[in-house]
């Protein structure tokens, strides 16, 4: 089959066209004929290096496509053995793409929990592009985040995959929603989403800005962080909030002060993708709320894959990156 092999880590140049085996039969493992996958930051870590996955490999953790056996229309949830314990994931858990070939290529073969129907509204773009960043949002939110219907939202950074599926799914769910960015244009496209409004994290007191927005100006009652940013976000709850962190994009250490934390009554819940539960819950929430699907940016071939990395590092696109096979 066609595929995209990383065979030194590195730059996007890296990533290149190949013909490797079909994925073989095994008992409990479905064969995908993949339609389209889609990008994530996650494999740009990969393809860095950072997973120390095995040389040559596929990365990719997103994918829809038809089932090679019986062609029913699927998408795949890329994270594979999570376990029994839905409080965390157990010591096998891993990400589609980090030590098990991904979804780069014109098939993919995952466990058989991993494959869920193809939600019907969705084309196959918008199919590829919801797994990662759908899971990861409805376990952010509801599992772990516990949103309610009429609470306060601050979703930092507005462009990127995470942060549109937040807004939709948390504006579909009955939430006042607010975002940050460095870009007018990417708070304007999140609001034409669904949020009510924005600010700009170059300020300086930007928390203090976005505390003054919210809904009677007290703070929000949840934020959602991915950038690492854990003081300015606990400065824009409102007593009693939760701060959700699901990434470190912009820091990896984070210092805190206790006194006015435990005062404050605040949760502060660590999060990342998502179990089989939560994805089901994802799709009865697509299927029930109305969520609007993933934005996507822009689609490439797959043989382009160089190319749409280089586009999801210039940090440019609005919503998600696919790679097509048609």
């Amino acid at each position: 089959m066609h595929a995209i092999v990383l065979s030194t880590f590195g730059a996007a140049r890296e990533l290149r066209p190949a013909t490797v085996p079909d994925p073989s039969d095994r008992p409990g493992w479905v064969t995908v004929r993949l339609v389209a996958s889609a990008l994530n930051w996650h494999d740009v870590l990969v393809r860095q290096g950072k997973y120390r996955s095995p040389l040559p490999h596929i990365i990719g953790a997103d994918g829809a496509g038809r089932r090679a056996d019986n062609g029913e229309e699927v998408v795949i949830l890329p994270s594979l053995w999570w376990g029994g314990d839905e409080s965390a994931p157990g010591d096998e858990w891993q990400i589609l793409g980090d030590h098990t070939p991904g979804t780069y290529a014109e098939a993919v073969s995952v466990p058989e929990e991993c494959v869920l129907p193809k939600p019907a509204g969705l084309g196959w773009h918008e199919a590829a592009a919801l797994p990662l960043v759908g899971v990861t949002v409805y376990r952010a939110l509801v599992s772990r985040g516990r949103l309610r219907s009429g609470e306060s939202v601050l979703v930092l950074g507005a462009g990127g995959g995470v942060a549109t599926m937040a807004v939709a799914m948390a504006s579909a769910m009955g939430a006042h929603v607010f975002v940050t960015s460095s870009s007018r244009q990417k708070i304007d496209q999140a609001i034409a989403n669904g949020a009510t409004d924005g600010v700009s994290y170059d300020s300086a007191d930007w928390a203090a800005e976005a505390k003054r927005m919210s809904p009677a100006g007290r703070g929000f009652d949840l934020v959602l962080d991915s950038v690492g940013t854990w003081r300015d976000s606990l400065a824009a709850l409102q007593p009693g909030g939760r701060l959700v962190v699901l990434g470190a994009s912009r820091a990896e250490l984070a210092e805190l002060d206790v006194r006015p934390f435990y005062f404050g009554q605040y949760d502060l819940l660590g999060t990342t993708m998502g179990s089989a539960r939560d994805f089901r819950g994802l799709l009865g929430l697509m299927d029930s709320a109305s969520v609007a699907p993933p934005l996507i940016d822009s689609v490439y071939p797959l043989d382009d894959a160089a190319t749409a990395h280089e586009r999801l590092e210039s940090g440019s696109a609005i919503g998600k990156i696919v790679l097509s096979n048609e």
